[in-house]
């Protein structure tokens, strides 16, 4: 960042030419708009820190709950090859929701504060994940869908103005775009399976199409974040962009498929140049903001206990780290040390 530190703000400050939080807040400005990397030692307003929080907290958050609705399907995944490739993507999750965890740890946020407020129901992950796979067939609907609306979300996120938010996603997005076409390709072996496999391919894309168009987020004038963050260069597309290229996306993608998307309304709009879609239930996404949806405490109750029952692994860990520290006092490395 081409910024002045603080200390030289500072030193700025008493020689009378301009007060430090002005500026502070213009060199802010500044490598905002030469589109430089803000970095974690860099001065950042409170707002920009706060705002960057909420969403990488967010996003990991929905990284460590997605795993819940494919895990389920582990240990009934048709053939070795598919468990195998299901295996590494509920793995992939995890790893994801791990960067993301550390990325917000460069803000001064810790891991254990995030987890106690996700558990408490204080912070969101996103609404997607309240569903439930009902098939196998979910699981290729996940992937080519969910999956896909991620990757239009989270690839503009790698140019993200935060650069250790920024960096984390450029290896997220790669692995995501394997979990797309992972998806797409159980999609096309189901539909050009039996009748009962396309049947069931089918279903599977009627059940997630809506709710993957909802995880955009609100539209545009009822987002209450999105114009903040674009004019901080977190996000650099509005919700309603981005929804609309996953729409154009998606239309051939399902002619492929041999798969009808479940909208009426959906049809080419010459003049625009793009597609024209359905209105969306905006009141059922609410409702699972709210809680109310089909699996909103299944999944956070199986975080709970999966996040107790995984105590021991991490005081092991912090015992282990203790022991092995180069220089520590005996006693701290022992665990005996006292406040």
């Amino acid at each position: 960042m081409a910024a002045v530190t603080a200390s030289q703000t500072a030193q700025t400050a008493a020689g009378g030419e301009a007060g430090p939080d002005a500026a502070l807040q213009a060199a802010f400005d500044a490598a905002v708009a030469a589109d430089e990397r803000i970095e974690p030692r860099d001065w950042m307003p409170d707002a920009y820190r706060a705002s960057l929080v909420r969403q990488m907290a967010q996003h990991a958050h929905s990284e460590i709950i997605g795993m819940q609705p494919e895990a389920n399907w582990i240990t009934r995944a048709p053939s070795l090859r598919r468990k195998a490739i299901l295996m590494a993507k509920v793995q992939d999750e995890a790893g994801h929701g791990l960067y993301l965890y550390s990325a917000a740890e460069t803000l001064g946020t810790g891991r254990e504060e995030l987890l106690d407020k996700l558990h408490a129901g204080r912070q969101r992950y996103s609404s997607i994940f309240n569903y439930p796979t009902l098939t196998w067939a979910d699981v290729g609907a996940i992937g080519w869908l969910v999956d896909g609306a991620a990757i239009t979300n989270q690839v503009p996120l790698c140019r993200c103005s935060y650069g250790p938010y920024a960096r984390a996603m450029v290896r997220i997005c790669k692995e995501e775009s394997f979990h797309q076409r992972q998806g797409y390709e159980l999609l096309l072996a189901l539909s050009n399976g039996t009748p009962a496999q396309h049947e069931m391919a089918q279903d599977a894309v009627n059940r997630w199409w809506w709710p993957s168009l909802m995880m955009f987020g609100p539209p545009d004038d009822a987002s209450a974040h999105s114009a903040q963050s674009m004019a901080w260069k977190i996000k650099r597309h509005s919700n309603d962009e981005l929804r609309q290229r996953f729409v154009d996306i998606c239309v051939p993608q399902a002619e492929a498929l041999g798969l009808t998307l479940p909208d009426p309304d959906l049809r080419w709009n010459e003049e625009r140049g793009r597609h024209d879609f359905g209105a969306i239930d905006w009141t059922e996404f609410q409702e699972v903001l709210k809680g109310n949806g089909p699996c909103n405490e299944q999944r956070l109750t199986q975080r709970r206990r999966a996040h107790e029952e995984g105590a021991w692994v991490r005081e092991a860990a912090a015992a282990y780290a203790r022991k092995h520290t180069p220089g520590a006092d005996p006693a701290v490395r022992n665990g005996k040390a006292t406040a």
